[in-house]
């Protein structure tokens, strides 16, 4: 099952899952702030894709992070972060149960569910 993690007021969030619906692709959504996050999936996506990948290092909550705490960031430290303040997460991320992916833009979503536009 494809599973789209955000929080439900982020524009790309609503961009990436007005783009499922219109193209009839089933998917669960998991919204940080309501359903929180588990320590499990968060090292998951940080071995998938690395902690880089994964942490949004533009976010308002990266830079409310003590300057120390961004320095040394690892990839224990990043899920140990996100999980106190998910907000950290890049968003969306798509889980499509063999890949995850940050981020949204039509042409990748293409691309990841093997769609074509004529």
């Amino acid at each position: 099952m494809v599973t789209l993690y955000g929080i439900k007021n982020c524009d790309t969030v609503k961009k990436a899952r007005k783009w499922l619906d219109a193209h009839g692709i089933e998917y669960r959504y998991h919204d940080f702030r309501d359903d929180g996050l588990e320590k499990s999936a968060l090292q998951t996506w940080v071995k998938e894709l690395g902690w880089e990948t994964v942490i949004n290092r533009r976010s308002t909550s990266w830079r409310a992070l003590d300057s120390s705490a961004r320095d040394t960031m690892n990839d224990q430290s990043a899920a140990a972060a996100a999980l106190s303040q998910p907000t950290l997460v890049k968003r969306p991320l798509l889980d499509t149960g063999k890949q995850c992916h940050t981020g949204f833009t039509p042409a990748d979503y293409e691309k990841i569910f093997e769609l074509h536009t004529l």
